[in-house]
């Protein structure tokens, strides 16, 4: 890891070459530095999780938090309240992972396309879908063959018992 020194914290040059190197280290850069959009975008290349130290105005740009949440879904909860109700972001980051619909707008949990890629990448994010897709067949069945233990946040006892959910939570045995 390379070290950061701190005196060059407002050089603009500096901080531009080291989070090319160490993303993360956007975190010691000046305030105004991690406002800058190419530092903040050569940092976020580098290493995605230094989404965390771009400066707020910058969590909502809609490029530098592609970037991140493109190649790692989760740093959708350092995005802005906006951008976590954009359904292009956010299907771009289920690609990668289902968790992210735990940090999507409350609109996008009830966006059948949404909670279905993301359950079929992680059951059990099925708790954080709207009551209405939790009552959705085709969810439930797509959150249970992904992990039974999503039979927990199914929110109808009629759907618990239809046929074709209790052959995937109880198979015959042969």
């Amino acid at each position: 890891m390379e070290e950061f020194d701190f005196e060059q914290a407002n050089n603009r040059e500096y901080v531009l070459n080291i989070v090319k190197k160490d993303g993360k280290l956007l975190d010691f850069a000046s305030k105004e530095l991690q406002d800058d959009k190419e530092i903040a975008m050569a940092a976020v290349e580098q290493n995605p999780i230094a989404l965390e130290f771009v400066s707020t105005r910058l969590k909502g740009d809609r490029e530098i938090v592609y970037s991140s949440v493109s190649r790692i879904g989760w740093t959708a909860c350092y995005a802005s309240d906006k951008l976590r109700g954009d359904k292009e972001l956010m299907l771009a980051g289920l690609k990668i992972e289902g968790q992210i619909l735990y940090y999507s707008s409350k609109e996008l949990r009830d966006d059948k396309d949404i909670v279905l890629q993301a359950v079929t990448k992680k059951g059990l994010i099925l708790k954080y879908a709207s009551r209405r897709l939790r009552n959705d067949k085709e969810i439930v069945l797509a959150a249970i063959k992904q992990d039974k233990r999503a039979k927990e946040y199914i929110d109808s006892e009629e759907l618990k018992q239809d046929e074709e959910i209790q052959a995937i939570l109880n198979p015959p045995q042969e």
